[in-house]
């Protein structure tokens, strides 16, 4: 077991260690915490010791080079994702190269994170004496967010990532049970959530909490899959008492391809809708990019007088990272790494300064 958490010491003090490398605008205070402009996100590859060592080395890579934000979830490649986070993080522990509290951990819950969803979870959790969870608490046969479910989901992600405590733990896209169960409903089953985790960051086992999204804070209010931030924020306060909630942290897909985040109002906030990044910048929430390159998916749909007004970067994808890390009010930009190729065109950007206001919202015209 790894001790220890992010703080605010030793988060700075990795800044500065890699100030002669990275630019100082690559870093952000986040909740007093120092945090890099990219994040290694740990999703796509097979479930298998290649694509293990693979993802292991990336995390090795980028740490090395001045990322400090790692982000996996159980369900990522059948629990493979959270389990070469661990085996990264020993090495760079045991070698010295960092500290655990220079680290900014993150992992997610909510998805079935095994091939054999129902039958899995039916073995697990609803024939489990420990357990008061039935087969309709799965949603869509794939999601959960029954708080038994949930707390017992964190457990795991602490062991299989070997950590004392996860800086950040998300609710993974629970927008999948919105359009199956009823709205009242759904925020039901969240607040009974945010009580779960507001206990965890009472016992250290987190220090604040969230929710990943796809759809959810993109979408405009009339769609079914619309989660409204301001009534989570509103009871994640509900259920903190007044102390002081540690719901502070969104993560939704931003990019060249879906910038719905940045210029699409679909928040309401104190009778306005706005979009989603400003709404939560304004709710004291932080807010994450997935998804940063689109997957590289739809670069090659972009006019290329967009992609090419991004001067002096190799590549569709790199151009495409410094847009989302550029965003105004973003705290950091996910995006995954295997090839020793990506890694390194992605790490050039840590001394490559932000695209300036005038540019970036030139290039936010072209894409609105």
């Amino acid at each position: 077991m790894i001790s220890g958490k992010a703080t605010i010491a030793a988060t700075k003090s990795y800044a500065q260690l890699h100030q002669t490398e990275c630019l100082q605008k690559h870093f952000r205070e986040i909740n007093s915490l120092t945090m890099s402009s990219i994040g290694i996100g740990t999703y796509l590859g097979k479930s298998d010791a290649t694509t293990d060592n693979l993802v292991t080395e990336a995390i090795i890579k980028s740490v090395k080079s001045g990322i400090n934000l790692i982000d996996t979830a159980i369900n990522y490649r059948s629990q493979h994702g959270e389990m070469s986070v661990k085996a990264a993080l020993v090495h760079l522990i045991e070698s010295q190269t960092v500290s655990r509290a220079e680290l900014i951990i993150c992992s997610k819950g909510g998805f079935i994170p095994n091939r054999e969803r129902e039958k899995w979870f039916k073995q697990e959790y609803v024939d489990h004496p420990k357990f008061n969870i039935q087969m309709t608490d799965m949603v869509a046969g794939i999601h959960c967010m029954h708080p038994e479910y949930i707390q017992d989901q964190l457990e795991r992600s602490l062991i299989n990532l070997g950590v004392e405590t996860i800086d950040i733990y998300y609710l993974h896209n629970p927008e999948t049970q919105l359009g199956i169960i009823p709205p009242d409903e759904f925020y039901r089953r969240l607040k009974a959530v945010f009580a779960v985790l507001e206990k965890a960051a009472d016992a250290g086992k987190i220090t604040a909490y969230g929710i990943a999204t796809w759809q959810g804070f993109r979408v405009p209010p009339t769609d079914a899959k619309h989660i409204d931030l301001a009534k989570a924020k509103s009871i994640a306060q509900q259920v903190a008492g007044g102390k002081g909630d540690r719901f502070q942290f969104i993560q939704l897909p931003v990019n060249l391809t879906m910038p719905e985040a940045v210029i699409t109002p679909t928040q309401p906030i104190d009778s306005k809708i706005l979009p989603a990044i400003t709404a939560a910048n304004q709710l004291g929430i932080n807010a994450i990019a997935s998804a940063s390159i689109a997957q590289a998916k739809n670069l090659m749909q972009l006019p290329q007088n967009i992609i090419h007004s991004i001067e002096n970067l190799k590549t569709d994808a790199v151009r495409a990272l410094q847009f989302t890390r550029s965003v105004p009010g973003l705290s950091s930009a996910l995006v995954g790494m295997k090839s020793p190729k990506h890694i390194a065109e992605n790490l050039a950007l840590t001394s490559i300064p932000l695209l300036d206001a005038a540019d970036f919202n030139q290039l936010i015209d072209f894409v609105g």
